[in-house]
């Protein structure tokens, strides 16, 4: 702080405002968050995979599940028919086990049929997940979703 004593009366005092304490107490605080941000954020180094857009191939024995619903209730359709999660479960299992009869002992991972679901944007996750949780109990090892691809995108790159 100034402060002038004495001297010519004509003189103001001495308004104004000193930044140095602001600009001291500012350095401080940046070299703190410099030191203390590397430290709270950890990661673990990964390469991650680009985004690919591949077009589905839709082999006959893949089962295609749509799935709606709202807070009031999920809806689920095996094709084109509206099934409930006990229907689901048996219409899954007798699936897989029609496959497991055709194929017996010859049976490949790739002979597996795959779930494909289409869920709607508005869809509760947990009407996606109780289909997706269904169909593994059934015994289906593969499930993914079919989405659309961003708009303006050339198809096969993202």
């Amino acid at each position: 702080m100034a402060m002038s004593v004495g001297g010519d009366s004509t003189e103001k005092p001495l308004s104004d405002i000193n930044t140095t304490p602001l600009v001291d107490v500012m350095l401080v605080l940046l070299i703190i968050f410099l030191i203390a941000v590397p430290v709270a954020i950890q990661a673990v180094d990964l390469e991650l995979p680009e985004v690919a857009y591949e077009p589905t191939t839709t082999k006959p024995e893949n089962i295609n599940l749509s799935v709606s619903g709202s807070e009031a209730g999920c809806k689920v359709y095996w094709n084109l028919t509206q099934v409930d999660s006990g229907e689901l479960l048996r219409r899954g299992a007798e699936n897989l086990e029609a496959v497991v009869a055709r194929f017996g002992d010859n049976l490949k991972p790739d002979d597996i049929p795959e779930v494909h679901i289409r869920g709607d944007v508005n869809t509760p996750y947990r009407c996606i997940g109780g289909a997706i949780y269904t169909m593994q109990q059934a015994g289906f090892v593969k499930v993914g979703f079919i989405s659309e691809p961003p708009a303006g995108t050339a198809r096969g790159r993202v």
